[in-house]
């Protein structure tokens, strides 16, 4: 049992959603996390179209300094989508915060043989050998939701779409925005851009 509950924004921007409290009772565990007031998931927020891509890169940097952090601390999310990204609406500039920790794992050095998350943000590779690496899993599921922020619909539907399928990107976005899409998207995970070089690519400097 997840129970979110509490107020304010004492954690840095791009940063998962502090837990204040926990408690045991018999088998279920309560989480007490904090719920920055005024604050919408970044899917609403989008009001069901596409960002304007200066404020995509803004909420983009955080995005990926949070996972950089969540990474820090031992943890994979796995579940990386517009449901699961808090926008504090409060501030002059959104604030970001990554929520929902239900799909999430201690984070290994090797291959995962068990995926937990949404199937759309599904990388390639867990398809075609049933693992994947903690690393660009999620730089391909930072490059799944790029899209949805730029583009404004989701890249892939199908199985086969994500092993298979090169979305369409366009709409007049510049060729760094276009190329680090792709450089997340890459279908072999070798391929992807690294985690930590993501913040030093052009389109988020």
């Amino acid at each position: 049992m997840l129970k979110v509950q509490g107020e304010g924004g004492s954690a840095s921007p791009g940063a998962a959603v502090l837990l204040l409290d926990w408690f045991e009772l018999d088998q279920e565990l309560i989480l007490v996390l904090e719920r920055p007031v005024p604050s919408t998931d970044l899917l609403r927020y989008m009001k069901g179209g596409y960002l304007e891509e200066q404020e995509a890169k803004m909420i983009m940097q955080q995005v990926i300094k949070a996972i950089t952090d969540i990474h820090s601390k031992g943890v994979l999310h796995r579940d990386i989508k517009p449901e699961n990204i808090l926008i504090e609406t409060g501030s002059d500039v959104p604030r970001v915060r990554i929520i929902d920790f239900g799909c999430g794992c201690l984070l290994q050095n090797g291959e995962h043989h068990q995926f937990s998350g949404t199937f759309r943000y599904c990388p390639p590779e867990w398809f075609n050998h049933q693992s994947y690496r903690a690393e660009p899993l999620n730089v391909w599921q930072v490059g799944v939701l790029a899209y949805c922020m730029l583009v404004g619909k989701h890249p892939f539907s199908t199985k086969k779409e994500i092993i298979s399928k090169v979305p369409w990107i366009g709409r007049g976005l510049s060729p760094n925005c276009q190329e680090f899409v792709w450089s997340c998207l890459a279908k072999e995970p070798q391929e992807r851009l690294p985690l930590d070089s993501l913040l030093a690519h052009p389109w988020l400097q």
